[in-house]
């Protein structure tokens, strides 16, 4: 088994026109590592993923995939990676069970049946399985659109925004399936807007402004790059909860109306210059 990084970027360059998207990115990622591109709308993120799953041609610089060069060796790259794109790829007239097997198919894959439902089970659709996507949740069909990226055990993962439009409550659902991705030895390039979620998942993160890779690390040495924390009080003003026991009365025993409308103290970090 090959040692060579998962994904390697050097000095990758595409522009349209008079408009630079990307000018020189370079990055490393390790295998069965979930590494995160942090960058705002128009940063250049999906273009660096449609470049390095090779739907689209680099101006300039190298990029290589489970050690393969995506320039020459563009089949052989799709062979070791899955896409999921921003919007979830699944057919609603189908049920979650026949997605899966209907891309195990596709896949000349033995035995889809079987795939589908190992799949639906790592996944917790299980009980889900025989419904049309149609009456899915949100997370419930971003999660089987990552269970279909999956089939064929692809190394290599992109998911491009993976939580857009989700709710708190199905965000979470994907970053459990992610962690797991990860767990198993699969390596996940993930792209993303929300500082949380790069700060949940990824082992490093780069932030990608303005075409280039202005920073790259773990999140401890993200951090390190700003300067220390003081520690300071600040006068708590009493929230919303506090006035509203104070006026019914606590009917839980807390307690809560005693310290209604009093001001508490509180510790506050923040940084400084110097």
């Amino acid at each position: 088994m090959t040692t060579a990084p998962a994904i390697r970027v050097k000095g990758v360059e595409k522009s349209y026109k008079e408009l630079h998207v990307l000018r020189g990115v370079d990055l490393t990622v390790e295998r069965g590592s979930i590494f995160a591109l942090l960058g705002s709308n128009g940063a250049g993120k999906t273009t660096l993923v449609r470049i390095l799953s090779t739907l689209l041609r680099a101006d300039g610089g190298t990029a290589s995939v489970d050690g393969v060069d995506v320039a020459t060796q563009p089949g052989n790259v799709r062979e070791a990676i899955s896409l999921t794109g921003q919007f979830a790829a699944v057919d609603e007239i189908l049920s979650g069970r026949e997605n899966l097997m209907l891309v195990a198919r596709l896949r000349h894959l033995k035995d889809p049946g079987a795939i589908a439902d190992e799949l639906l089970n790592r996944f917790s659709l299980t009980d889900a399985g025989g419904r049309k996507v149609a009456t899915f949740s949100g997370g419930m069909r971003r999660r089987l659109d990552i269970a279909m990226s999956l089939i064929g055990d692809p190394p290599v993962i992109f998911l491009d925004e993976p939580t857009t439009g989700l709710d708190p409550e199905a965000r979470i659902e994907v970053w459990e399936a992610v962690k797991d991705l990860a767990g198993r030895g699969t390596t996940v390039l993930l792209t993303t807007q929300y500082l949380d979620e790069a700060e949940q998942l990824a082992d490093r993160i780069a932030i990608l402004h303005q075409g280039r890779i202005i920073v790259n690390g773990t999140l401890a040495e993200l951090k390190a790059l700003l300067p220390p924390a003081e520690v300071e009080y600040v006068e708590k003003q009493p929230s919303l909860e506090d006035i509203f026991f104070a006026v019914v009365g606590d009917t839980g025993g807390n307690n809560k109306s005693s310290t209604a409308g009093q001001g508490t103290r509180e510790h506050k970090t923040r940084s400084t210059k110097g």
